[in-house]
């Protein structure tokens, strides 16, 4: 059952160096509170799942934290290049890491396989690509009844997922609204899940026809963090930060500019930061 943490007991308790660790949101809801705070804590060796690494995996491959990225488009939306990222690939510096790149559909359908505890995902896809030329993660299986062709890769069950969501009630029940990833099938995949939260309430009252309710006894970890997603948004408390997006292709391009953006933004800070970005909406 969901148990009420702070963060940093919810990081302490559930994720160890080495593990393998999905921080999902699509655009929306990105856990960035909870990937400073595995920053600040020092975890190393970790394979980092995402559907779409943007500005969080760039800081935590960029301090090292990384040995592998398993991934379906890596960039910062909008603007360009993940540069932290592409240091590592292409010069290993401060580490170099493994890349295992899928497409969407293939990441969607492995998170389901997961979910559903399955060995792997069976889908279409892949038709005509050079990705299966370069990743041998990609196969194929054939339909023993159509004798169709069909794509294949293995199902993703993290050690840890971890997402930001907008209410937990006071039983552990968690509350998704707005543009909705894969976060759900991520905590199922799981092993054991880290949640932060915008709030607690009594109940969650009227929702809107895309809400997703992960019951208690789904989630490990609740936290709650207050503007924790920040600088993406949470539907109905605050917008997207565009400048900041824009202004992480500066940052991020220099080595040293991005060793002082983390010293003072993350390791001198804490979880309770983000919490003027939830009050300034």
């Amino acid at each position: 059952m969901a148990e009420f943490l702070d963060l940093a007991a919810a990081v302490e308790a559930n994720l160890r160096d080495g593990d393998s660790v999905a921080m999902e949101g699509f655009t929306h809801l990105v856990p960035y509170a909870a990937g400073h705070e595995v920053i600040r804590q020092g975890r190393k060796d970790l394979e980092l799942i995402r559907m779409t690494p943007d500005l969080l995996y760039d800081q935590l491959i960029g301090v090292g934290a990384a040995r592998k990225l398993k991934f379906s488009w890596g960039g910062n939306p909008g603007v360009g290049s993940l540069h932290r990222m592409r240091d590592a690939v292409e010069n290993g510096f401060p580490n170099r890491i493994e890349v295992e790149e899928h497409s969407h559909a293939a990441m969607a359908n492995a998170y389901e396989a997961g979910a559903a505890n399955l060995p792997f995902a069976m889908f279409r896809g892949y038709i005509g690509a050079d990705l299966p030329k370069v990743n041998p993660r990609i196969r194929s299986v054939t339909c023993p009844f159509t004798g169709e062709v069909l794509a294949a890769v293995p199902a993703i069950r993290p050690d840890v997922a971890i997402i930001h969501a907008l209410r937990a009630d006071r039983a552990g029940n968690v509350l998704i609204e707005g543009i909705v990833g894969v976060q759900k099938e991520a905590v199922l995949a799981a092993r054991r899940s880290i949640v932060t939260v915008e709030e607690v309430v009594e109940e969650f009252g009227p929702r809107s026809a895309n809400s997703v309710i992960l019951p208690a006894w789904t989630v490990g970890a609740i936290a709650v963090v207050p503007g924790g997603a920040f600088p993406s948004y949470a539907h109905g408390y605050y917008k997207r930060s565009n400048a900041f997006y824009r202004d992480w292709d500066a940052i991020s391009r220099d080595r040293d500019s991005f060793a002082a953006w983390v010293k003072e933004n993350i390791l001198a800070k804490d979880a309770g930061t983000f919490a003027r970005y939830a009050r300034a909406a």
